[in-house]
């Protein structure tokens, strides 16, 4: 009888640090992710620089300019932020604007629907991966959750999330919580958990409604602490920003990352 041999389980470990948020990964050699740990002190232990190094500055207006998106990545230079979160088309322009700074570029994929195909998505995403972009906010294909079709649904998430691991980047999952009953969130969140993604995200900021706390705390009790939440939609003020952090959020998508930077600075002074 011929011996069975075990072969070796290849894994990768990747880490990633965001003012005092450590995020460490371990991934197959197919790109699966095998694990995700994300280590972070209490919020109400954060100082406020930490709370402000843990903002994605945003701009996802159609009518965003050159000019301001470059302004974005100025400011984001400026107070230090986690990232900047940008369409596609302007990637290249925010890679070359961030080029050796520690803020990471974001960009958006199927958005702001969730209806575009996952071979659309797949391929929106590895652009801007061969690009230098090392975050993917991508739409859940919100339709198929509504309709049943959770395989789609995993499928969507798992195709992307691989591409952005092959880059060493990651895949933050939004999930529209304003469009889905409470029992459809926890269904988004374990296909995401399951799937490899490495953050859910609440919003997109173009739907009928943003983050709110009873979401993030919802989300976080879901994915348990290995995974990243990241809280996007109408957060605001300083205020805004720490209530959503002690309900769980390791991330704040905000167009307001200024104001919350210059009000999180008065508080500490």
């Amino acid at each position: 009888m011929a011996k069975k041999t075990n072969k070796r389980k290849f894994v990768a470990t990747k880490r990633a640090e965001y003012g005092d948020v450590v995020i460490e990964a371990s991934f197959s050699r197919k790109g699966k992710a095998l694990d995700v740990v994300v280590s972070q002190p209490r919020a109400d232990q954060k100082s406020a620089p930490a709370i402000v190094a843990m903002i994605d500055h945003t701009l996802l207006k159609a009518d965003a300019t050159e000019e301001q998106v470059l302004k974005l990545c100025q400011e984001a230079k400026e107070h230090q932020f986690a990232a900047v979160c940008v369409n596609t088309f302007w990637a290249p322009y925010c890679v070359k604007a961030l080029q050796g700074s520690d803020v990471k570029v974001a960009v958006t994929v199927g958005f702001p629907l969730g209806a575009m195909s996952t071979k659309g998505k797949v391929a929106e995403a590895r652009e801007a991966l061969r690009q230098g972009v090392r975050e993917i906010d991508m739409v859940l294909n919100i339709g198929a959750l509504k309709s049943g079709n959770l395989k789609a649904v995993a499928e969507d998430i798992r195709k992307v999330a691989r591409v952005s691991h092959r880059y060493d980047g990651i895949t933050k999952v939004i999930i529209e919580t304003c469009l889905l009953t409470d029992e459809e969130k926890v269904t988004a969140c374990l296909l995401a958990k399951d799937a490899g993604a490495d953050f859910v995200k609440t919003s997109t900021g173009f739907s009928t409604g943003g983050a709110t706390v009873e979401d993030v705390t919802l989300m976080r009790s879901v994915v348990g602490p290995k995974i990243g939440v990241k809280a996007s939609g109408g957060v605001r003020s300083y205020a805004d920003a720490l209530r959503m952090i002690e309900a769980g959020a390791t991330r704040i998508g905000t167009s307001s990352g200024v104001k919350i930077a210059e009000d999180a600075l008065k508080v500490e002074g």
